[in-house]
């Protein structure tokens, strides 16, 4: 058997428009063309994924079931415009050059979004989110850290459709076939070259380490936010190694890409995380709510009316009463 590497998703499955299917149904007055994106499409599976293992864990520790959405509210947005003015700050050479269309900046659909800016700026909304919820920040980042390793998973998927980040060319089986023409592909290779999938080997990392992360926090008890100090370290030394194998374009400092340095950066900065509220806080978190904003389910019956129950020796006497009295009545008539 000849295995040539793994193919690429073709270029029509990146998108699909639900107007012109509506059409192809039979519904012709459906006018709209509606273009859905598969980078797109993972994005939010990796948003619905998070919210639901941050919602799963933090209702383990007592919060109000889904209260995570509240917070989402400031944490998506921010960090998705974080992400996005990382991506092009650190591209600038994508989208500002002559005759470019500067509207581009904005199609967050075609691919781009860099976690590290995502990190910086949804840091800052899910504290303002967390706050006006009542909870601790380092309860809710802690809940966060694995489903967070979880998204970023997902979301590798979407640059596999895209046919993007992927690595440096290989004759390893597992390679990665890509179409031509492709600007991230030095010229000169021949047409059946194959690429590290980096996107998998992502993937791979990261679901490990939200499995390790969920282990770890269990069997030390890690609170306080030491399990985002682990998100960081994790993460940063996966993406430090993987960016030594990519092949597209990035901006360089010191003659070192950029996300290598951001993810030293991340990994010095879990580290502090890990040290510093180890020694701060040494007992437990005693609870995921701040003092005085604490949560507690509604009663199961809502109503104005006092319930009580009836012993069951006055029960029995309630019935001799009425016993006594009726033999009364009957002796007397």
């Amino acid at each position: 058997m000849d295995f040539n590497g793994i193919p690429s998703p073709d270029a029509a499955w990146r998108s699909f428009n639900i107007g012109q299917w509506l059409r192809d149904l039979g519904l012709d007055w459906f006018g709209l063309n509606l273009q859905l994106n598969a980078y797109a499409l993972f994005i939010l599976a990796g948003i619905g994924l998070a919210l639901w293992i941050s919602n799963t864990r933090l209702v383990n520790r007592g919060a109000e079931p889904w209260v995570v959405l509240d917070i989402a509210l400031w944490a998506v947005p921010l960090g998705i415009l974080g992400g996005r003015l990382y991506h092009v700050i650190t591209h600038p050479a994508d989208y500002f050059y002559e005759g470019a269309n500067l509207l581009r900046v904005f199609y967050v659909w075609e691919g781009g979004l860099a976690i590290f800016g995502a990190i910086s700026l949804g840091a800052v909304g899910a504290f303002i989110g967390a706050k006006q919820a009542g909870l601790r920040f380092s309860a809710y980042v802690d809940a966060l850290a694995p489903g967070l390793l979880v998204a970023q998973a997902m979301g590798r998927l979407g640059n596999y459709f895209n046919q993007e980040l992927f690595g440096a060319p290989t004759a390893l089986p597992w390679g990665l076939q890509i179409d031509r023409p492709n600007a991230a592909i030095p010229i000169g290779l021949p047409e059946d070259t194959l690429f590290h999938p980096t996107f998998a080997y992502e993937m791979l990392w990261n679901l490990l380490g939200a499995a390790v992360i969920v282990w770890l926090g269990r069997k030390f008890t890690l609170q306080w936010g030491r399990q985002m100090g682990l998100y960081l370290v994790w993460y940063g030394a996966g993406r430090a190694f993987l960016e030594t194998l990519r092949l597209d374009p990035a901006e360089l400092l010191l003659g070192v890409r950029v996300n290598i340095w951001g993810a030293l950066a991340a990994i010095v900065l879990g580290l502090i995380i890990v040290m510093v509220q180890g020694r701060r806080h040494p007992g437990t978190e005693p609870g995921p709510y701040r003092p005085g904003r604490e949560w507690s389910a509604e009663p199961a019956i809502d109503s104005e009316d006092d319930y009580y129950v009836v012993p069951e020796d006055q029960d029995d006497n309630d019935h001799e009463s009425e016993a006594t009295v009726t033999n009364r009545k009957e002796s007397a008539s």
